[in-house]
């Protein structure tokens, strides 16, 4: 076995990891020793200590990747990962060996980061939030990068505004709430009923549950919905309650047809319409941390499996109804 020496550690030449081979359930999703992935270019060779669990995850499994495609077999998924720089591309690397970084990976394009190992773009790194633990910050970047690029960049939250966010309790959801009321927005939520006074803490103004009756008879029209619900009924019973002139952000990937029928129910009641997709920036990532820091946003964590119990994980993400974010536990710090 060959061994590349750093800084920070001896990095072995095979890492733990976990590969799918074939597209199907939690099952095809299979712990196996594979070969360290070779840094190039711009990159960073992190240690993983902690990884993300993301739904995208769990579509890149099943095959159904939407416009982010599937990856080739065999794969290693994850995107999101905290951990510890062990590889930098030149010696005035802001990102020494040892610095503890946090970030996306590039997914389908490359292996992910259910593993010991992965290399990633210096573009989507940054430095981990202080105040974090490695297990709390790989919860972060995917779902607080998603949720910034809606509520800020899309929906371009500002004091009274009215913001209905739907799976509010979710990873992404609970994200965009915290960044909706931080620019002043009056946040509307829709979850179960579990979740109404954490959504308040968050900064809710409103609080919905949909299991109680039909969302739309409780809010009144509103300036943007972030819809992050995969249901169509739902879809088009938000263009209802989003005023003349409004936006509505649809999330969740479909069938192109789907998404086109949509967006022609919203364009005939007046309502402008735009899906939306991720792109991990750094920058971005930055701002976020300091926000974390600082103490405006938090993450939540519902619950932590070993790397090896990560089929596990996935059984309970697409039950649903999971509060902030899965992680998986790769290795100690």
């Amino acid at each position: 076995m060959t061994t590349t020496t750093t800084e920070e550690a001896v990095v072995t030449s095979t890492m733990r990891a976990v590969v799918i081979t074939e597209n199907g359930g939690p099952d095809v999703l299979v712990p196996k020793e594979i070969p360290v992935p070779g840094r190039q270019g711009s990159e960073v060779l992190v240690r993983v200590i902690a990884a993300g669990v993301n739904p995208f995850d769990a579509e890149a499994r099943r095959g159904l990747a939407g416009h982010c495609g599937s990856p080739e077999l065999p794969a290693v998924l994850g995107c999101d990962f905290s951990g510890v720089v062990v590889e930098s591309p030149y010696l005035g690397h802001a990102f020494q060996p040892g610095v503890e970084v946090y970030g996306v990976a590039s997914v389908p394009r490359s292996a992910g980061t259910y593993a010991e190992y992965v290399s990633v773009p210096s573009l989507q790194v940054a430095r981990k939030p202080k105040s974090l633990s490695h297990t709390e910050a790989s919860a972060v970047p995917l779902a607080a990068l998603t949720a910034w690029g809606l509520v800020v960049d899309v929906a371009k939250a500002h004091e009274g505004q009215r913001i209905l966010i739907h799976a509010a309790a979710g990873g992404v959801g609970h994200f965009a709430v915290q960044f909706a009321a931080y620019f002043g927005a009056h946040v509307v939520t829709t979850s179960s009923a579990r979740n109404t006074a954490w959504l308040t803490e968050l900064g809710a103004a409103q609080t919905i549950d949909y299991t109680a009756g039909d969302f739309e008879d409780h809010v009144a029209l509103v300036d943007v919905a972030i819809n992050l619900v995969d249901d169509d009924g739902i879809a088009a019973r938000t263009v209802g309650v989003v005023r003349p002139g409004g936006l509505l952000v649809h999330v969740p990937v479909g069938a192109t047809a789907k998404r086109d029928a949509l967006a022609g129910r919203a364009t005939a009641a007046g309502v402008r319409f735009t899906d939306y997709s991720m792109a991990p920036d750094a920058t971005c990532l930055a701002i976020i941390t300091r926000l974390l820091d600082s103490g405006d946003v938090s993450v939540y964590v519902d619950d932590v499996y070993d790397l090896e119990e990560v089929a596990d994980a996935h059984r309970l993400l697409e039950r649903g109804h999971t509060r902030g974010k899965l992680v998986l536990k790769v290795q100690d710090d």
